[in-house]
């Protein structure tokens, strides 16, 4: 009903779209005549008008200067010539506006039309004329019981049989009109028998079925003698009506297909004879319209055998009758196709097939296959005998009969091995139409492939099987990984085709296809490692819960080991074959070795539990070689280069994280936890590896000798000391920072000892790294990129405010050990010991860089001290003067004015320029 609205509101749509059309088009031509007429007017001269004077110079109210504004603005007017004697333009041909095309409701009434009035109208109009007088007359004869019901249907018989002769002797003389009377003397006797049948009940059903197939019967006879496709056509209408017509509901299925196979046999005897299209339709439609309705309404499984071979029948006489068309319909392309009988017998007759194997298992799948070898042997057998002419139909058989195969294995399997059997088939197909040269067969195996993987993806769940790799999870994604290669391996070179529009288009396509169907088949070779990986051993006794093979960690890592040794299969495939796109994956394995270690860590896996251990080392290794294979290549493209380095640089960084959580290892070994030994792991391991790049890579700081050393170095020693590095230092500086004002330095079960606890040591060694890595940059030669910023002095005063405060720290976890004050800065700061100890910290750090002014005769130097002390003496006034009557008072005060007047003897203010003999002033 909706498609029924929808076509009615479409067509009326459409209807008035182009009344609107047709009624603009009309008012243009209109406009356009009377521009025309306009042109031709104001192009004569009257007689009247005086030589010389212009044309349009004549009174501003005749016919003439009204049409000149028209005119002038209706063409183009040339500067050199005044418009008045430009020659008149020819009149423009009048458009031809493209016919409308009629709807539905214009069709129907159009065939009737074609037959009432087309050939001898007066024939066919007479003998509507004369059908309805004899049904008049039959009417008023039987109200008048004038005569008997059996004369009155005995003179409309010899009517018919009347007509039927009349037709036939003139049917040389007068082919058209014979033809008419033929056809309506068949259907006078057609109605004749039904009516003698199921009005009166003057004939049994068995002689009124004879008498019925006599007349179709002859009338193919006289169909087939004088080539008329109606006549034929009207004589098997009637033939597959008769069953139904003479019906009494309780006839039987059996003799009803038998009848119906000897109408579809004479069909396919005329097929043989002519290429009538149009009664292979009605026997198609009539035929399987039928057993579609007897199916539904009166089928029973007692019925299966028969039913089953009528169909088989029926199925084989419209193939035949297919090949028979297309044998008989030459074209300048190759015999024609009947698309209808082709394709059509193949859906209608698989969903009747359908539904007689619904009652077995695997019918469904097993119907499939029968009609996937029907098409495809009768396709051998035309390629055999007529592969040029044929060439279409065989295309269509074939595309069939891998619809078919296609069809079954769902039916059959499961997904995981449907989708198996699509890729290959796949594969398959695109072999086929590579070494056919036709672009249709590659197209649709490329399709079958991505069909595949979505049937696999759409039925992926648990792996529970006994069998390694032999399970239908492992097989189902391999079977799909391997046909991708083929494929990608087939799309390297450009691959031949029909030359076609087409097939021009699609190779366009196909020439871009070979990297990313390889990395299809890439990511699903993966994916079958990784469900193996994760394969589950069905329960020992039933109902009890599968086992996993491994577990959640070890799973976790050997899918780590497994995308990594991928990428170095592919690496090694693509080194043998130099096939580019095979070696991309080994560029980018740092990215599952660092997703690995982000899910051991979430799990509470650690890098030293076993085989954790072994498994990192084998990924590693292999990433490495990777790295090194990658980087000895020959590369001319910036962006290889780049990404290479970068992944060098993220290594590093993972081997700086791999090595804390060895360190955590080790805490967790030692339950120290709580302890600060757990809380400088992450600091520690980044002081190690910047401390390595600085000492190890810092060495190759210069462009002059970057020859010397082998790889890595040599081609990545920025990457490394800069790089690398930087991202470490930023940690390096803000961790020490951090744990430095955060940590208590609590060493359980060791005692405290100041400035050799893991806290202090950890941040005096930081502060090493930092400075060792900014001498490495300092003293490379050129600079890196964007590291103008190291060599200033802003970053030594930055590394000494870092020290400055890394030393009041060590003060204050003193006193939080050994005076038993709260670590926490509330009291910290209330504390008078603190406070009386960064005093003279204070003043022995301004002593010490006075002194070491003096020494270099740095004024500046000397001035920062003296800054410090004024600190100093600020603090006093402000909070040391508070302890009234505190001990911690006097020691602070007497100890910073001894050391006050050490500065002043020791370390005086250096003078504002060196003494000549003192030699340039020395940077710090």
């Amino acid at each position: 009903m909706g498609g029924g609205l929808g076509l009615l509101a479409g067509l009326g749509l459409q209807h008035a779209i182009r009344s609107e059309m047709r009624k603009s088009n009309e008012k243009l031509r209109l406009q356009m005549l009377e521009l025309l007429k306009s042109r031709g007017d104001s192009t004569t001269v009257p007689d009247s008008t005086p030589a010389g004077k212009p044309a349009l110079a004549s009174a501003p109210d005749t016919p003439v200067a009204a049409a000149a504004p028209a005119a002038t603005a209706a063409r183009p007017v040339t500067p050199d010539i005044p418009p008045a004697t430009q020659p008149a333009a020819p009149p423009a041909p009048p458009r031809v506006r493209p016919p409308a095309e009629p709807n539905a409701v214009e069709l129907a009434f159009a065939a009737a039309k074609n037959w009432l009035l087309g050939g001898n109208t007066i024939v066919r109009i007479g003998l509507v004329i004369l059908f309805i007088g004899l049904s008049f007359l039959s009417s008023y004869a039987a109200a008048a019981g004038l005569f008997p019901v059996e004369l009155r249907l005995a003179a409309v018989a010899l009517a018919g049989i009347a007509l039927l002769a009349v037709g036939f002797v003139k049917r040389q003389a007068r082919p058209a009109f014979a033809l008419a009377l033929q056809g309506g003397g068949v259907a006078v006797i057609y109605l004749t028998v039904f009516a003698a049948f199921r009005r009166f009940d003057l004939v049994a059903p068995l002689p009124a079925f004879g008498l019925m197939i006599v007349v179709c019967a002859l009338s193919c006879a006289l169909a087939l003698l004088q080539d008329s496709r109606a006549l034929a056509v009207a004589a098997f209408a009637g033939g597959f009506a008769v069953p139904l017509l003479l019906s009494t509901g309780g006839g039987s299925s059996v003799a009803l297909f038998s009848y119906y196979t000897l109408l579809n046999l004479a069909i396919l005897f005329i097929a043989y004879k002519r290429s009538w299209r149009v009664l292979n339709m009605v026997g198609f439609a009539a035929t399987f319209g039928v057993a579609t309705l007897w199916g539904v309404l009166k089928y029973e499984p007692a019925h299966y055998m028969s039913s089953q071979l009528f169909l088989i029948v029926f199925v084989l006489i419209y193939v035949a009758a297919a090949i028979l068309y297309a044998r008989n319909t030459p074209t300048r392309l190759g015999n024609a196709v009947d698309s209808t009988l082709m394709f059509g017998t193949a859906l209608v007759g698989f969903g009747l097939q359908a539904g007689l194997a619904d009652q077995f298992k695997f019918g469904g799948a097993f119907s499939a296959l029968g009609f996937a070898a029907l098409y495809l042997v009768l396709a051998a057998v035309l390629m055999r005998r007529g592969r040029d002419s044929y060439r279409l139909m065989i295309e269509s058989m074939i595309a069939i009969g891998l619809g078919f195969v296609t069809l079954a294995v769902p039916l059959a399997l499961d997904m995981r091995w449907t989708s198996a059997v699509w890729a290959l088939e796949g594969a398959g197909a695109f072999w086929v139409g590579m070494r056919q040269a036709r672009w249709m067969p590659r197209a649709f195996g490329l399709l079958l492939q991505v069909v595949a993987a979505g049937a696999f993806l759409a039925g992926i769940e648990d792996n529970v099987s006994a069998w390694p790799l032999a399970n239908p999870m492992f097989m189902g994604a391999m079977f799909i990984a391997l046909p991708a290669f083929a494929i990608a391996w087939w799309l390297r070179g450009v691959l031949p085709h029909s030359d076609s529009r087409w097939a021009r288009e699609f190779a366009k396509a196909e020439a871009m296809l070979s990297q990313p169907v390889y990395l299809f088949g890439f990511v699903f070779w993966c994916l079958a490692w990784i469900v193996e990986i994760n394969r589950e051993l069905p329960g020992s006794e039933t109902g009890m819960a599968s086992v996993p093979v491994f577990s959640d960690g070890t799973q976790q890592l050997l899918t780590v080991l497994a995308l990594v040794a991928s990428a170095w299969l592919s690496l090694l495939l693509a080194r043998k074959s130099s096939w580019t796109v095979a070696a991309w994956p080994s560029r980018f394995t740092l990215l599952p070795l660092a997703l690995g270690f982000i899910a051991q860590e979430l799990s509470g896996e650690r890098v030293l539990y076993t085989p954790a251990w072994i498994i990192w080392l084998l990924a590693l290794g292999l990433h490495y070689w990777m790295l090194y294979k990658n980087d000895t290549q020959t590369q001319n493209n910036i962006a290889t280069l780049k990404l290479n380095r970068a992944t060098h640089v993220g290594s590093v960084w993972l081997l700086t994280l791999l090595l804390a959580d060895c360190l955590w290892f080790g805490i967790e070994r030692g339950n120290l936890w709580q302890s600060s030994w757990a809380s400088v792991v992450l600091l520690v391991s980044a002081i190690a590896v910047l401390l390595c790049l600085s000492v190890w890579a810092g060495r190759a700081n210069r462009i002059a000798l970057l020859p010397a050393f082998r790889w890595p170095l040599g081609t990545h020693a920025v990457a490394y000391y800069w790089y690398a590095a930087l991202p470490l230092t930023v940690l390096v500086f803000f961790g020490a920072l951090l744990m430095a004002l955060l940590s208590s330095g609590h060493t359980a079960p060791l005692p405290y000892v100041p400035l050799l606890n893991p806290t202090d040591l950890a941040l005096a060694l930081a502060l090493g790294a930092l400075v060792f890595w900014r001498r490495a940059i300092v003293a490379a030669q050129p600079l890196p990129a964007g590291a103008g910023w190291v060599p200033r002095k802003q970053t030594l005063l930055a590394l000494a405010a870092l020290a400055f405060v890394l030393l009041n720290t060590v003060w204050l976890r003193t006193v939080h050990h050994f005076f038993g004050v709260r670590w926490d800065s509330a009291a910290l700061f209330d504390s008078f010991v603190v406070q009386t100890g960064y005093a003279i910290l204070w003043t022995l750090l301004a002593l010490g860089l006075m002194l070491l002014a003096h020494r270099r005769v740095q004024r500046g130097l000397w001035l920062a001290g003296a800054a410090l002390l004024g600190l100093v003496v600020v603090k006093l006034l402000l909070v040391d003067l508070s302890n009234a009557g505190g001990a911690e008072r006097i020691v602070t005060f007497i100890a910073v004015g001894a050391l006050m007047l050490v500065v002043g003897y020791f370390a005086p203010l250096p003078p504002k320029a060196a003494a000549a003999d003192a030699g340039t002033v020395k940077e710090a």
